[in-house]
């Protein structure tokens, strides 16, 4: 038994670390080990006192959760324990990867490890069925990260050990079929996710975090141009930069910008998201109010606060702010070759949204890129003619607004405005030529040396466009020309940027730009190949096999998670259609008509009778009375759900295996 238990935790631990390229592997090891001690010691208690035995599902829980807890929460937590059933899985899908590992967020892995230890040792007497729960959590895994390459067939293979050290004892001879068999299917599904990137929960909308009513920094543009010297944030800088982001704005309805909803919790840290050589710098900021917090494009990691941010922009929100608060941002500063004149758009990731175009404005559009194709040298070219052609507003009555009325009057008839005119002109004009480009709300850096403490003021706020450049990322522009001020441009991408904008050949001079390679120039080969199209149908109906016996139990858990949420006159009709669910999965014949009063006649069983006869009558109240339920209600129609439940746990194994099971 001591041995088969200790199989049985160690196949319950492979899948909890499986979670590593999610919260890292060291934050793991010691809830993971503390609950597999704790799970073990109640295994070895139960065995030298007998009458223990009955209560050893209970003993084993209760010692890891203590243990567990204690060890996250500094002392035993139910609260932590409920969070980490109903809510850390989801706050760790809404951050980025890998996770802060804070014990609010990383608490569901080792709870996950617990269940399927203590769902294991109690299948041991079914050797073949005690592994069950540990492969289930394995496959919640890789729906939150699915491993490929060699890290893939090394944990199927330690899979596989595990399942042959539990075997071994029952079955000599069949020791190398688990080995062999999990092997195989951990290198083909290996090599078959090489060839795409696999589906994570992430993916889902509910992964996002709800982006807070928030004032636009665009809105303030025009307010803080009028107060001049107000200190806005101040910060200090270990490298060079030009400029600090609030915002970045990507969709356009012809009347207001608004940033995509795209935010995320920021984890421990973010990669450089370009393919270029990039450095890291670091800034330590104070900022004394508001809601954004200044940013630069690619942020690597940020310390003294927990921000909201979205990747794609580099934009740090943080909803609960009140009063000031000094962080250290830590950002990624790509290292751009200088022949970015050449450098190609990137195709993919276009922000949309232009309204209804007024008229005049798509000719202007093609008339200032001189009628090229989109590439980066044509962002240039429309830069150049903004700059040109239009004057930037100063004095007391600065225009405001950037809606396509306000546009059209800046583009066609004043040709005056500040830098929110000038770059959400600019962005307006380069969409409609296909150039990939948003708008981003911030502030330009003083020219201070390196390293020296400097005051950001409200003259500083800035307004500017940026266009998608291959291999690069997000280019900063300046179409009113007062980003750069007098000073060389600081940071390597804007020195770049400048240079290009420096050789820039005249209008009647310039080249069209080549066009793109297709992409169906490439190498066709790159494909699966016929074995691994083969392999992967068969692979197909194994895990179609698989998922008819876990994703059952799975589906029916997270729905009655999903029930218990729901309030007021919901939540009574909630605790009823568990109860219909409960009663229809034991067998009882329940018809679409039932009520709950005909569900009770339809049983002999008290206990059930009394809990429907209740149930009824809060089902009443609460369609009918016009009152709607109260909390309590709900409260009441879910304890008659609970007794339903304990009852029908008493039936027979059988009874209650049909019942986990039942498609229905």
């Amino acid at each position: 038994m001591r041995i088969r238990a200790l199989w049985v935790l160690l196949a319950s631990a492979i899948p909890g670390l499986l979670f590593a390229p999610v919260f890292g592997l060291r934050p793991l090891l010691l809830p993971i080990a503390v609950v597999l001690v704790a799970c073990y010691a109640a295994v070895e208690l139960c065995i030298r006192v007998k009458v223990l035995q009955a209560w050893r599902p209970l003993i084993t829980a209760v010692l890891g959760l203590v243990a567990l807890t204690f060890v996250l929460f500094g002392a035993p937590s139910v609260s932590g324990v409920v969070a980490g059933l109903t809510e850390s899985w989801q706050l760790t899908l809404q951050s980025t990867w890998p996770v802060r590992p804070d014990a609010e967020l990383m608490v569901f892995v080792p709870i996950l490890v617990l269940l399927a230890a203590v769902l294991g040792l109690e299948l041991l007497r079914w050797p073949a069925l005690a592994l069950l729960p540990s492969i289930a959590v394995l496959v919640l895994s890789q729906t939150f990260v699915a491993l490929s390459g060699t890290t893939a067939v090394l944990a199927a293979l330690g899979f596989a050990v595990v399942a042959a050290g539990l075997y071994m004892p029952v079955r000599p001879g069949l020791i190398l079929v688990p080995t062999v068999v999990l092997g195989l299917v951990g290198a083909a599904v290996a090599a078959l996710i090489d060839t795409g990137e696999p589906y994570s929960l992430r993916q889902s909308d509910s992964a996002l975090v709800p982006l807070p009513r928030t004032i636009s920094p665009l809105s303030e543009v025009g307010a803080r141009l009028a107060k001049p010297e107000t200190p806005v944030f101040s910060y200090t800088s270990s490298g060079p930069v030009d400029r600090w982001r609030l915002v970045v704005l990507t969709e356009f309805n012809g009347v207001t910008w608004e940033p995509a909803n795209e935010y995320r919790r920021f984890g421990s840290q973010l990669d450089s998201p370009v393919s270029a050589p990039a450095t890291r710098y670091s800034a330590k900021i104070q900022a004394p109010d508001g809601q954004w917090l200044p940013s630069q494009a690619m942020p690597a990691s940020v310390t003294g606060t927990a921000p909201l941010v979205d990747p794609s922009t580099g934009a740090l929100l943080l909803p609960e702010r009140r009063g000031a608060v000094s962080y250290e941002l830590n950002w990624w500063e790509p290292q751009a070759g200088d022949n970015l004149q050449d450098a190609a758009l990137t195709s993919t990731g276009q922000p949309g949204g232009l309204g209804v175009i007024p008229p005049g404005i798509a000719e202007l559009a093609t008339r200032a890129t001189a009628g090229m194709r989109p590439s980066f040298r044509t962002a240039l070219v429309l830069e150049q003619y903004l700059r040109q052609n239009y004057n930037t507003a100063t004095g007391g009555d600065l225009p405001t607004g950037s809606g396509w009325p306000q546009l059209r009057r800046f583009l066609l008839e004043t040709k005056r405005g500040t830098s929110e005119q000038f770059a959400a002109s600019y962005v307006a004009l380069a969409r409609i030529v296909g150039i990939p480009a948003r708008l981003a709300v911030g502030y330009r850096a003083p020219r201070t040396p390196v390293g020296a403490d400097t005051v950001v003021h409200n003259r500083d706020v800035y307004v500017w466009p940026e266009v998608s450049v291959a291999g690069v990322g997000w280019v900063p522009l300046d179409p009113m020309g007062g980003a750069s001020g007098a000073g060389p441009a600081p940071s390597r991408l804007a020195q770049v940027t400048a240079k290009a904008r420096a050789e820039l050949p005249p209008t009647n001079q310039l080249p069209d730009p080549p066009l793109p390679a297709s992409e169906t120039d490439d190498d066709n080969g790159g494909g699966p190949a016929v074995w691994q199209v083969a392999l992967l149908v068969v692979l197909g109906l194994v895990a179609l096999l698989v998922l008819a016996v876990l994703a059952v139990p799975l589906v029916k858990v997270f729905r009655t998670l999903r029930r218990k949420r729901q309030t007021g006159t919901q939540g009574v009709v909630a605790a009823w259609l568990e109860a219909k669910d409960l009663m229809r999965a034991y067998g009882t014949r329940v018809t679409p008509g039932m009520t709950a009063r005909d569900l009770a006649r339809a049983t002999s069983d008290r206990s059930i009778v009394d809990s429907l006869t209740g149930l009824a009558g809060q089902l009443d109240v609460a369609l009918w009375s016009g009152a709607g339920a109260t909390d309590g209600a709900v409260a009441e129609a879910w304890t008659s759900v609970r007794r339903i439940r304990r009852t029908l746990a008493g039936r027979s194994w059988g009874a209650r295996l049909r019942a986990v099971f039942v498609i229905r």
